[in-house]
């Protein structure tokens, strides 16, 4: 099954999209004739991967390397460097040539940033006396089509450069990227922000309007109606909840990585112990596309339904005589088979997690933390971790769920945490608990919380949550509705002004604006309420809203999204753009850092 994600279903024409990104790389490919070794940093190869098959590039020249500290080991004379602008990959390019150059051989070096060049890494490359010999370009890759509704930015470190170290050049970046859809798809003529980070991506997306216009064409309607802009740091509570749904329990455990998860190969039911496969995930296996969203307690009773059918039908073919036709419908079930038992091996794999006492205890203390009930006994189950050496990671998640629920520890508490998690797992990681505290994850509390007001206000837990026959996006965590997506959810349906008080309430300012020509349009407090020639796009396909998140979604948002966009009587198809898709674990991994 192809790595490369199929995107014939999209809402957008994201073909296109990724079409253009082809295109633009094969065409440095050829503007450097004759053979080239093309040195790719291993993070932007992953994202590759997703856009273009390799063979495509060696048809064009080029063998592929990674780009490490260690000297490319190639015969071609032509070295083409594609990475993305960070000073560690600098110094890692600068040892390469100078490791050429201390042997004595000649070569052409091409360094082509992605998506753009900075001042800071070319100084880098001046300092270290080799920028004289490079050709130095940019490859414009500021969006990758994930799946048929998920582009992604591919920044995993945004959030953490925004909230501790003050670096706004990732806002800069959605910015710039979403400006780029809009060349593709129309001028966007609503937008709503919540939060520092989206207010500013909303005003630089206009100033680059203004600088750069798309030029609509006025009888078009635009394809994508409203972009919502939301911060991580306005709902930190979702990212730190355990996933409950077959894609996010996947990536709690396994970790998707560029659509795909590596496994011992055992685990797929194959021979060979030891070695290592990749199971590609997304919609174009069909059984993925069909349970993904779920609740994985369903997921578990649908596979075993489909086993039971087809031992079934094993079992009818066997004892009696069949039709042609009936031959056809048996060798057609037959072709899913690959699908079903790949699954069926991933869900068993994932259920020796679900079902550990660890597992179960963790989801009831994120379930007593939400609901706000008794600080105590949450206080003593972290503690409790702390003395058991449990994984920092998985500490410091409750520890900043139990904060920002509470608006801060008691600074009591607070210091007892922070002398605990130094004397248990290092005093290095002094700059973890700095960089948590400077973000304003794991802080001293200094006023009253405002959490059960949010809470209540926007109906957070939901009493009795059918999984099965879902109603409410709240099944995705079996009872807690994630706020980021209440907060789509309230804007879509009646607009964010019924809700204005709670919305002061969350981290950060909200804004809303009607840009272009669309300025004079009707209502614009409710996006139902937009005229009608807003609401569908001129082929009668739903017109779109994009929810762009960011410092990263998890993969159960993105399920609640695809929930309310099947709702029926549902005017918009929501698509979702993120900075990176994240879990708990990855975003609170983010902010460790050992010092020395």
């Amino acid at each position: 099954m192809a790595q490369i994600p199929n995107l014939d279903n999209a809402p957008l024409n994201l073909r296109a999209l990724r079409e253009q990104s082809q295109k633009e790389l094969i065409n440095i490919l050829k503007n450097i004739r004759g053979r080239k070794c093309l040195v790719v940093d291993p993070k932007l190869g992953g994202s590759l991967s997703l856009i273009i098959q390799t063979s495509v590039l060696k048809e064009h020249g080029a063998e592929l390397r990674h780009l490490s500290s260690d000297p490319i080991q190639t015969d071609c004379n032509k070295v083409v460097y594609l990475v993305r602008a960070q000073m560690d990959l600098m110094r890692f390019i600068c040892s390469n040539i100078q490791s050429d150059i201390s042997k004595g051989l000649q070569r052409e070096y091409f360094v082509y940033f992605a998506p753009r060049r900075t001042v800071v890494c070319e100084r880098v490359l001046e300092e270290e006396k080799v920028h004289h010999l490079l050709t130095i370009g940019e490859y414009p890759l500021y969006v990758i089509p994930l799946d048929e509704d998920i582009l992604s930015f591919e920044l995993d470190r945004s959030n953490k450069e925004y909230l501790v170290d003050g670096d706004t050049s990732s806002l800069w970046h959605i910015a710039k990227a979403i400006h780029k859809l809009e060349f593709s798809f129309g001028a966007i003529p609503n937008v709503r922000a919540k939060g520092r980070a989206s207010v500013r991506v909303a005003d630089i997306l206009n100033h680059l309007q203004t600088e750069e216009p798309v030029n609509s064409n006025d009888m078009v309607v635009p394809e994508i109606n409203t972009l919502i802009l939301i911060d991580r740091e306005v709902d930190m509570v979702t990212p730190m909840c355990s996933q409950l749904t077959y894609e996010g329990l996947v990536d709690e455990f396994l970790h998707v990585n560029n659509g795909s998860v590596e496994l011992d190969s055992s685990i797929m039911g194959a021979q060979q112990d030891g070695k290592k496969i990749k199971v590609p995930l997304n919609s174009s296996d069909k059984l993925y596309k069909e349970t993904r969203d779920l609740n994985f307690e369903v997921v578990v009773q649908i596979l075993r339904q489909k086993a039971m059918n087809m031992k079934q039908d094993y079992a009818e073919m066997s004892t009696t005589t069949q039709s042609v036709s009936e031959l056809k419908d048996f060798v057609k079930k037959l072709n899913s088979l690959p699908e079903m038992t790949r699954h069926i091996n991933l869900a068993q794999h994932l259920s020796t997690f679900t079902s550990k006492p660890s597992f179960l205890g963790q989801l009831d203390m994120e379930h007593t933390i939400i609901e706000a009930e008794s600080y105590d006994i949450c206080f003593e189950y972290i503690e409790e971790l702390i003395h058991k050496q449990e994984s920092l990671v998985k500490v410091l998640r409750l520890l900043i769920l139990l904060s920002v629920t509470n608006s801060g520890l008691p600074k009591k508490h607070f210091d007892y945490f922070r002398r605990e998690i130094l004397h248990s797992y290092g005093f290095e990681h002094m700059g973890t608990l700095n960089n948590l505290e400077k973000a304003g994850l794991v802080k001293k509390q200094e006023s009253k919380s405002n959490w059960l007001t949010v809470k209540r206000g926007l109906q957070l837990v939901v009493e009795d949550t059918n999984t099965v026959n879902p109603t409410d996006i709240a099944y995705v965590f079996s009872g807690y509705a994630p706020l980021s997506i209440r907060l789509v959810q309230q804007a879509v349906r009646s607009g964010w002004r019924p809700i204005e008080e709670i919305l002061k309430l969350l981290p950060g300012p909200h804004s809303e604006t009607k840009r272009g020509r669309f300025l004079s349009s009707s209502s614009y407090d409710s996006l139902q309420g937009a005229s009608a020639s807003n609401d569908k796009v001129t082929d009668g396909r739903r017109t779109v809203v994009f929810v762009v998140f960011v410092g990263g979604v998890t993969f159960a948002e993105i399920s609640a999204l695809r929930f309310l966009s099947g709702q029926e009587g549902m005017a918009y198809e929501l698509i979702v753009g993120t900075t990176k898709i994240v879990s708990g674990n990855s975003l609170t991994e983010t902010f460790v850092e050992k010092l020395g």
